[in-house]
This record gives C-alpha cells, sequence and structure tokens, in this order.
C-alpha cells in the first residue's frame, strides 16, 4: 500500500493510475530505446558494436544505420504503449471496479508488444534482423547455452547479463498473468500478489537469469579446459570465479522469500533478516568488484597498477574511449550506490516506503538504468581487449586483468 486511504484496499493508488501490467510493458520500451542510445553513442565514438555481437553489417551505406532501426523500432513500440493507457485512462477513470474489469486491456497490449518484439515474423520494415536476432539469441540462451566467439558468443554474454537486471520484471510479468488467469483476487490490474502461484514460483522465476549465466560460465570453463592451456587463456579459474558471483544472487532470493512467506501471522525469525542482510552485502560487493575490476578491466582494485604512470588517471585504463576520467569515477560510485539500493530496507521508515508499488516501480527503474550504464562500458572494454589482445578473436572474451594490455589499437569505422 502506499498509505492512501481513498482508495480499495487491493489497490494502491499508484496501480490505479498504473497497473502492473503497464508497469512491466514501460520497462520493456524503455529496454530497446536504451539499446539504441548505447548503439548509437558507441557508434559515435568509433566503437563497432555489431562486429563484437557478430551481427551483420549493413549491405549499403543507403540502408539505416542500426541504431536508427532500433529507434525505429522503439517509436512504434511507444506510440502503441501510449495509446493502449490513455484508452485505459478513458475508460477507468482510476476507479477502482473499472480498473478491475478492464485488466484484459493492458495484457492485450503485452501480448502485441512481445508479438511485435520477439515471436511476430510480420513487420519485416521495423528491424526484422534485428528481432530475427533477439528471438533466436534468447532461444539459444534461455536454457543456458552459449555461442561460440565466432557466432556471438559476446552478444550471448550481454543479453544473458541483462536478463539478470530484468529478474523482477520477467517475475512481475509473471504474476500479471497468473492473476489475470485465476479464478480469483481481481485480476491483473488488482494489487500485486507476488505469491501467485506458490510460494516458490516468484524465486524460481527470479533466480532463473543468474542461473543462465552460472550456466555459461561452466560452459567457459569447460571450453578452456578442454582447449590448450595458455598463459593468456589462464586454466579457467576466473570463470568459476565468475560463476561464484552468480551464485550469490541465490542465497538473496532465498532468505527473502522465507521472509515473505513467514506463516502463522508473526513476523519472520530475526535469523532471516539477518542472512537476507548478509546475502544482499555479499551479492552487492561481490558484483560490484567485478563490474569494475573485470567486467570493465579498471586497475582500482589492483594496489601496483592503479598508480602505474602511463594509466590515463589512477584507477583507471590507458585507453579511455567513453569519456573523461570524471565520467569513470562517477559511474563507479553510481554502480556501487545501485548495487546496494536493498539498503533502504535497513532503516525501518525507508523500508516501509520501499515496498511500496511505486517504489517497487522505482528500484526496477535504477536498475535498469545501472544495467544500461554498465553496458557502455563494458562493450568499450571489450572493444579495446579486440584492438589490443594479439592473436584472439574479436569475440574472445577473457576476464582475467588486462591491466597491461591497454596500448591503442586501431579505430574501425562502423559499416552501418
Amino acid at each position: 500500500m502506499d498509505g492512501d486511504p481513498a482508495v480499495e484496499p487491493e489497490l494502491d493508488s499508484f496501480s490505479l493510475t498504473f497497473p502492473l501490467p503497464y508497469r512491466v510493458a514501460f520497462i520493456i520500451v524503455l529496454a530497446v530505446w536504451a539499446w539504441g542510445i548505447n548503439l548509437h553513442y558507441l557508434y559515435l565514438i568509433g566503437i563497432d558494436v555489431p562486429s563484437l555481437i557478430r551481427y551483420p553489417g549493413r549491405p549499403s551505406p543507403h540502408h539505416p544505420t542500426h541504431h536508427l532501426s532500433t529507434y525505429r523500432l522503439a517509436t512504434v513500440l511507444s506510440s502503441i504503449f501510449a495509446f493502449a493507457l490513455l484508452v485505459f485512462w478513458v475508460f477507468t477513470h482510476r476507479d477502482p471496479d473499472l480498473v478491475l474489469a478492464w485488466d484484459w486491456l493492458p495484457l492485450a497490449y503485452l501480448v502485441v508488444l512481445l508479438g511485435i518484439l520477439v515471436f511476430a515474423p510480420f513487420f519485416k520494415s521495423l528491424s526484422h534482423s534485428g528481432r530475427t536476432r533477439l528471438r533466436s539469441t534468447l532461444k539459444r540462451i534461455s536454457v543456458g547455452g552459449l555461442a561460440e566467439a565466432s557466432d556471438g558468443k559476446f552478444g550471448d554474454i550481454l543479453l544473458a547479463d541483462v536478463l539478470t537486471s530484468y529478474a523482477k520484471v520477467i517475475a512481475d510479468l509473471y504474476v500479471a498473468l497468473c492473476m489475470f488467469l485465476r479464478s480469483e483476487g481481481g485480476g491483473a490490474t488488482a494489487r500485486p500478489d507476488r505469491g501467485c502461484g506458490g510460494a516458490v514460483v516468484v524465486p524460481l522465476i527470479m533466480a532463473l537469469p543468474s542461473l543462465i549465466r552460472l550456466r555459461q560460465c561452466l560452459i567457459e570453463y569447460g571450453r578452456v579446459r578442454r582447449g590448450r592451456v595458455t598463459d593468456a587463456t589462464g586454466w579457467g579459474g576466473q570463470h568459476l570465479a565468475n560463476a561464484l558471483k552468480y551464485a550469490t544472487a541465490f542465497p538473496v532470493i532465498v532468505f527473502s522469500a522465507l521472509q515473505r512467506n513467514s506463516t502463522g501471522g508473526q513476523p519472520p525469525p530475526a535469523h532471516y533478516y539477518q542472512a537476507w542482510i548478509g546475502a544482499c552485502a555479499v551479492n552487492s560487493l561481490y558484483s560490484f568488484y567485478w563490474d569494475v575490476a573485470k567486467d570493465w578491466d579498471l586497475s582500482l582494485f589492483d594496489g601496483t597498477a592503479r598508480s602505474a604512470p602511463d594509466l590515463k588517471a589512477f584507477g583507471l585504463r590507458r585507453r579511455l574511449h567513453v569519456g573523461p576520467p570524471s565520467l569513470y569515477y562517477f559511474v563507479i560510485a553510481l554502480d556501487l550506490l545501485l548495487r546496494c539500493t536493498w539498503s533502504l530496507k535497513l532503516s525501518p521508515h525507508l523500508g516501509r516506503i520501499a515496498d511500496w508499488e511505486g517504489s517497487i516501480f522505482v528500484i526496477e527503474l535504477l536498475e535498469i538504468v545501472r544495467r544500461w550504464i554498465w553496458i557502455f562500458f563494458r562493450v568499450e572494454t571489450e572493444w579495446i581487449r579486440s584492438t589490443t589482445v594479439a592473436g584472439l578473436d574479436v569475440d574472445d572474451i577473457l576476464l582475467p586483468d588486462y591491466h597491461n594490455h591497454n596500448i591503442q589499437g586501431p579505430k574501425y569505422e562502423d559499416d552501418d
């Protein structure tokens, strides 16, 4: 609840205006815009994203660039979203009974959205090849699969990492569908019941993206062990360490579910809460370290390399493409801050606010923003690796430190 006594107990005032299915749809459409901005800015600074993810270049300079195609798709999806939401407002007027009665309308839009974005073969003028690639990649990674380097391994990893940030959004999509299909409870636009379908279904859905990435890391480890071990590849321990990072998400989900599903009308045992805090701290700090030291190849946590005279600035690297050093310091601090939004619940007052539907939505948005920013620097890092380390394919991903390999490499023109 959001503390508004003027509405029925089943609905908070935020959900009367912006029901759960529309919130899920909004974040999905936002992801398309965010990816377009990623592609656009990286294109402007000379980073060829399509080549990194093994996506075909444009056959001629007369074809629209990849980011322009993405913007066109996002514009169409946004227009349909705005129309659907306005129609919903016109018919419901924030009346609780009408909001519940018209729950099929936002779900119908979700079906259209997912149909256009992933499933439908029509609308070939709307980034058809991109949507086909998205569909095939989702199909492969949905079971933890991972392409070979020459077939777009980096794209698989990038999308799977993005899905870990969308874990709560995916769970909310399931909750909306579950509430619509069950016989009681008010429908998809009722107050979200995140226990719909049983106590374990939503936690399992939230754990799935991390499980996908964990399996991909183990696949990488297996490939290293089956291949020839060199100084460049190492023995594969970095992939096991990365797998462990994703495994730290599971205790967070488990202890959160245990607290939520505590029975008997009593508060959950204190040790559940304490264990949840410890699990959140380990997951957040481990993930933050990996973002900075491994995903972005920054030397901040390397006591020897971070003061090297040939770095652009203290704790960074020799090559910085995305922006000035001050931007990197800001992003590092922001990444840590957004990794720790769970700490709001440590305050009795803020913890209550964090459970409001509007607050849950904002926290989900903040995680999407964090991942959007992360992509700029992750792709930049992969570009530097692919243009400076001799003898590696563009898409070969190595996770050990690269602080001594950041020699200026060639710039490539985008094929778009």
